[in-house]
């Protein structure tokens, strides 16, 4: 139902995913909304924004929506906040990540690697893959734990003052349209009580004139 007619060509796919032509504050901004509108409680979405965001801090590439929601299950979060979060982990991010991982990871785990000659190539990854997955792995812990600890701290009050607002609106709009309708109800009353004075009014006079 919401599929382009004309599917894009697959090089201007990858162009729209690295660069949107809209920005990526724009998409972040509707992500933002879109969460803060889940039916769930201010702990549930935000703990669960947290454990799509620990995933992207994973080698797993390809399946941090998995990861997140298995994550967010066991933590009983929000599933789809859960997959909101993950969007942390982008193109523009994936490289400070990485780094980061592998500095922490080389670190803890003592594994290093000669850098290649020849310039980074598939074969070369795959050759290094153990060199590679498993500081990624180890050193993606606690950058992506510190990461989730503080996009639970900022996302919770944030959830929780704009489903107060939310909540104080709609119950305001509530309000206003209990009073329309009493108004009317009131208006349609004394309508008909003018009415009816008005039907009684002639008779009376009438009698008046008889008498």
């Amino acid at each position: 139902m919401f599929r382009r007619r004309d599917p894009l060509p697959l090089g201007d796919r990858l162009r729209e995913f690295f660069s949107p032509k809209k920005g990526w504050r724009r998409g972040y901004r509707y992500l933002g909304k879109r969460m803060q509108r889940l039916p769930d409680t201010p702990h549930r979405i935000a703990l669960g924004f947290a454990c799509g965001v620990f995933a992207s801090f994973t080698p797993f590439f390809g399946f941090h929506f998995v990861i997140a929601a298995a994550l967010a299950w066991v933590l009983r979060a929000n599933v789809l906040a859960s997959a909101t979060g993950t969007f942390v982990g982008n193109p523009l991010t994936f490289p400070f990540i990485a780094g980061a991982s592998f500095w922490m990871g080389r670190k803890i785990t003592g594994i290093h690697f000669n850098e290649p000659h020849h310039g980074w190539t598939f074969g070369w990854l795959w050759d290094n893959l153990d060199a590679i997955f498993l500081p990624y792995l180890i050193g993606g812990l606690l950058p992506g734990l510190a990461a989730s600890v503080a996009f639970y701290a900022v996302m919770r009050p944030m959830i929780a003052a704009y489903q107060n607002r939310r909540r104080s609106k709609l119950m305001a709009v509530a309000k206003e349209r209990v009073r329309q309708a009493h108004e009317r109800r009131r208006a349609a009353k004394e309508a008909k009580q003018a009415a009816k004075a008005a039907k009684v009014a002639p008779i009376r006079g009438a009698g008046d004139t008889t008498g």
